[in-house]
């Protein structure tokens, strides 16, 4: 069994390495490439587009007949799907930060198994799938965490969030000690979750393609990792994070308290 999983994981780096140099030869010429707005601060490009079409077909190729659900081209959400965010982050993409990333997963039955983020301008790409811990350009790492006293998460926000409510979950826990950062991309908070680089990575309101590939690599790396779905909606929340985190956030974020406390607890909706 893992013998197979690792074989899945192998073929979806290498299906992400590709995109990866398409991704940088986009970002090298971004000032000259086509956008076009989605909804308030909610931008696709030309760059969008391409990439999400060659990791679909090197999909294909790779894994022949499997379902796939991509933002940009959408698909349907069967019981075992890859699902592609092309760029997350555009904004960031357009401006010139290196804080993008392209995320795949692969989800079954509503809970993501494997999962590979690439974050191209640092040229690092992280994978994970169950059972396998968490690599980085191919190769196993644990989770360093330098300086622990201090204490850094990232706070996934959006345009079509709730500002307030956003607002006071971010300063509840700068009360309770944490730099709160805001860098507009899920994957690559849930990357650097991983890596140790943040305590952790909330977001309350998301989808599947920004989630999907980073919360594998949050779980693998040992982290508590929840996830559910807004009440009264099919949007899905993820808050991951070290048990310290999760701890102080429990009192600001009620949803967290309806899971399972225990490490790694995860309540998937079908998305």
């Amino acid at each position: 069994m893992m013998d197979a999983s690792n074989t899945r994981l192998e073929r979806a780096v290498t299906v992400i390495d590709e995109a990866m140099d398409l991704a940088l030869e986009f970002f090298e010429v971004r000032s000259t490439i086509a956008t076009k707005t989605k909804g308030f601060q909610d931008f696709v490009s030309e760059a969008d587009t391409s990439i999400e079409r060659l990791v679909r077909d090197r999909l294909a190729t790779a894994f022949p007949g499997e379902t796939v659900l991509g933002e940009e081209m959408g698909g349907v959400a069967d019981d075992a799907y890859w699902i592609i965010d092309p760029i997350d982050g555009t904004a960031n993409f357009l401006r010139g930060s290196p804080l993008w990333g392209i995320s795949l997963g692969f989800v079954r039955h509503g809970r993501p198994e494997l999962g590979v983020v690439a974050l191209p301008a640092l040229r690092e790409i992280y994978s994970a799938a169950d059972g396998t811990g968490l690599r980085l350009n191919g190769k196993p790492i644990s989770r360093d965490v330098p300086f622990e006293d201090v204490q850094v998460m990232s706070l996934g926000d959006s345009a079509t969030a709730d500002a307030e409510e956003v607002a006071a979950l971010n300063v509840g826990l700068r009360h309770a000690g944490w730099v709160v950062e805001s860098i507009r991309s899920t994957s690559v908070g849930l990357a650097f979750a991983a890596r140790g680089i943040f305590d952790g990575h909330f977001q309350k309101l998301t989808t599947m393609w920004d989630i999907a590939g980073g919360a594998v690599l949050a779980r693998e790396a040992g982290l508590d990792v929840r996830m559910g779905v807004r009440a009264g909606s099919d949007i899905p929340w993820i808050a991951a994070g070290t048990p310290k985190l999760l701890t102080a956030a429990a009192e600001l974020w009620p949803e967290i308290k309806d899971l399972d406390a225990n490490p790694n607890a995860e309540a998937v909706a079908a998305i």
